[in-house]
C-alpha cells in the first residue's frame, strides 16, 4: 500500500497546486440550506468551502458520474448506494480493474461530523478523502486531473464549476464539490429521533423501547454515543480478522498498541448497511450482537470494555428491534 499512499500524496500536491490557478469572479450563487433533524448540531463546514447550491449540485453530479473512474465504469455511487444509506451491499466492493478493495464501504450518513475519515482515521478532511478512491488502484484507479479534463467542457459540470468556484473544472473543484455534497447527507429522521428528541412516546414499539433500555444498561453507549451513535474512537473488539493484512489504526500510527483498532461506526441506518465490520464479514446484525455478547475473542489489544454481556434471547431480539428503529424515514439526499 506504500505506492497507493505515494500516489495520494502526489494527488494532494497537484490539487493544492490547482488552487493557485487564476480564478474569475463567479456568477451569483446562493447558500445551500441543509434541512436539519431535531437534536443535530449545525453541519461543520470549512470557511474555504461554504455550502452553496451550485457547489452541492456539482458535487452530486460528480458523485453519480462514472467518468471519474478508469474506463468510465464506476462512480462514487457504485459503492455508496443511496438506498442503503450510501453504503455498499457486499463485503468488499469491486474496483475498476475487477480487484476487491481492502475494506467494506461504510455509510456516508453524517460523514460531515467525522473528525477523520476511513476506518483507520488516515485522512483528516472530506476534501482530501475524495482523492483516495479516485486514485486507488483497487477502487476507481483513475487520475483526478485526467477526469477533470474529460468533464471540463461538459454540462452541467462546466457551468456549475464556474458558478460555484469561479473557475473551470479541475482537481481542486472536484475535491471541494464532492465534499460539499457529502456534507449534506444528514441522518436523523428515524422513529427513534421522534421518540427521543420530539417526545413522541408512540414512535417506538414496546420491544424497541426495551432494546433501548438494554443498550443503555449494557453500556453500549460508552462507544456508540452522541447524536450519531459513535464517539469516533478506534477500538479493538476482539474480532479474529487477518490483522497482518489489515492492522487497522496501526497503519497510520505505526504503534503496536493500535493493532486491530478500527473506528467505532455509526449505528444510524445500521439495518440498511449490511454486511458489517470493517471487512464486511458479518452478514447480519444478530451475528454482530452475538459477537459483542460473547465478549469477543482473546487479543492483546482488545478493549477493556469488551466483556460478556449475558444477554437473554429476548434481550437480543429487543436490541435488534431498537437498532432497526434508527433507520431514517426519508432519503439522506437533500439535493434536487
Amino acid at each position: 500500500m506504500t505506492v497507493r499512499w505515494f500516489i495520494l500524496f502526489v494527488a494532494v500536491v497537484l490539487a493544492g497546486a490547482c488552487a493557485k490557478e487564476e480564478t474569475s469572479k463567479p456568477d451569483a450563487d446562493e447558500p445551500f440550506i441543509v434541512n436539519m433533524p431535531p437534536g443535530a448540531a449545525a453541519v461543520p463546514v470549512p470557511e474555504t468551502n461554504a455550502l452553496t447550491k451550485a457547489r452541492v449540485s456539482l458535487g452530486k453530479a460528480l458523485f453519480f458520474d462514472e467518468r471519474l473512474s478508469l474506463g468510465n465504469g464506476l462512480s462514487c455511487a457504485s459503492c455508496h448506494h443511496p438506498s442503503n444509506a450510501f453504503s455498499d451491499t457486499v463485503a468488499l466492493s469491486a474496483g475498476a480493474g475487477g480487484a476487491f478493495g481492502l475494506r467494506n464501504a461504510p455509510s456516508l450518513g453524517n460523514v460531515a461530523w467525522q473528525p477523520a475519515l476511513f476506518y483507520d482515521g488516515g485522512v483528516p478532511t472530506l476534501e482530501q478523502q475524495v482523492l483516495a478512491p479516485i486514485h486507488d488502484e483497487l477502487e476507481m484507479a483513475s487520475n483526478i486531473n485526467t477526469a477533470a479534463e474529460q468533464l471540463r467542457t461538459v454540462e452541467p459540470f462546466a457551468s456549475l464549476s464556474m458558478k460555484g468556484y469561479g473557475r473551470a473544472l479541475d482537481g481542486f473543484v472536484i475535491t471541494r464539490a464532492l465534499a460539499s455534497y457529502e456534507r449534506t447527507l444528514v441522518s436523523g429522521w428515524s422513529r427513534f429521533d421522534r421518540y427521543f428528541y420530539q417526545g413522541d412516546l408512540n414512535a417506538l414499539t414496546e420491544s424497541e423501547r426495551n432494546g433501548w433500555e438494554v443498550f443503555n444498561s449494557k453500556q453500549c453507549g460508552a462507544c456508540h454515543s452522541g447524536h450519531n451513535f459513535t464517539d469516533y474512537s478506534y477500538r479493538n473488539i476482539g474480532y479474529g480478522s487477518d490483522l497482518e493484512a489489515d492492522p487497522g489504526r496501526q497503519r497510520i500510527t505505526l504503534s503496536p498498541l493500535d493493532k486491530g483498532k478500527f473506528k467505532v461506526p455509526t449505528l444510524r441506518n445500521i439495518a440498511l448497511t449490511a454486511p458489517y465490520l470493517h471487512d464486511g464479514s458479518m452478514a447480519t446484525l444478530l451475528e454482530v450482537i452475538d459477537h459483542f455478547n460473547s465478549g469477543g475473542n482473546s487479543d492483546a489489544n482488545k478493549d477493556a470494555l469488551l466483556v460478556p454481556l449475558e444477554l437473554t434471547e429476548q434481550d437480543k431480539l429487543d436490541l435488534l428491534a431498537f437498532l432497526n428503529s434508527l433507520t431514517d424515514s426519508r432519503s439522506l439526499d437533500q439535493v434536487p
